[in-house]
């Protein structure tokens, strides 16, 4: 059975989506099966992973809203190699049509995936960065989730009320819900702030902080902006190798918790 990881923060600016593609094509270049599903109506994972070259019709808003399978939109990318939905603005409308809804808004998504799931290693969900119903349906969806956040002031700003959120869902929707890891980004070495940073957070989390941390690097923001994924653009930088490394981790987390649910 595949697992469901939602990446989320509310704050934006924090690295939300460049983690999400990068994840998601770090597990598929380990020859995982992989599913991103760009669950922001910005659609900026969509973009940025190459996929809006493939001049698709439908989207991850046709998946939730209407009779549409995943397996009907998905787009099958060859670099990396995974499937990905796509989202496009339209999917900001959904908040308001789910609300005309009395009973099951929070489950739409679970629904979808649950249907597809084992045919995956992993589903990596980009969350959008506010906290609403597509977000509740992402957090419903997923077995577990990563939280970025990004080493500058104020960087556990906003981490309260996730966290809040996240126990209600757990309260109401989806008890099996965990918090896989806190993943810093936007780390310099050089800075006293992020190192203070960096601390404070570990400080805070203990072992739900990753070992793996992902430094400042312009060729992250590089890569999203010619429709690459990072290992594609430059897999020497230090952009790819902390992802790397941070796939390798989630992919022993995820095998030592199989081993110990047995």
């Amino acid at each position: 059975m595949g697992k469901i990881i939602a990446i989320t923060n509310q704050k934006g600016g924090v690295g939300k989506t460049t983690t999400a593609m990068s994840l998601a094509a770090g597990l598929a270049y380990a020859k995982k099966k992989v599913l991103l599903v760009d669950f922001d109506p910005q659609g900026n994972a969509t973009h940025g992973i190459g996929a809006s070259k493939t001049g698709f019709q439908k989207t991850v808003y046709d998946v939730l809203m209407r009779e549409d399978s995943v397996d009907e939109v998905k787009i099958t990318l060859d670099m990396p190699p995974m499937d990905v939905l796509p989202s496009t603005v339209d999917l900001s409308g959904a908040d308001i049509d789910m609300a005309n809804y009395d009973v099951g808004r929070e489950q739409l998504l679970k629904n979808k995936l649950e249907v597809v799931r084992d045919q995956y290693d992993y589903v990596i969900i980009d969350c959008p960065p506010a906290l609403g119903l597509l977000n509740t349906n992402a957090l419903t969806a997923a077995d577990s989730v990563i939280i970025p956040v990004q080493c500058e002031y104020f960087a556990l700003e906003g981490l309260t009320q996730l966290l809040a959120t996240i126990r209600l869902v757990q309260r109401l929707w989806n008890s099996k819900l965990t918090i896989d890891g806190i993943l810093l980004t936007m780390y310099d070495a050089t800075t006293k702030l992020s190192v203070e940073v960096q601390q404070e957070v570990r400080k805070c989390f203990k072992e739900k902080v990753y070992q793996s941390y992902i430094p400042r690097n312009v060729r992250l923001a590089e890569a999203p902006a010619r429709g690459q994924d990072i290992f594609s653009y430059s897999f020497s930088c230090a952009g790819a190798k902390a992802y790397l490394s941070l796939a390798q981790e989630v992919v022993a987390q995820n095998e030592r918790g199989r081993k110990n649910a047995r």
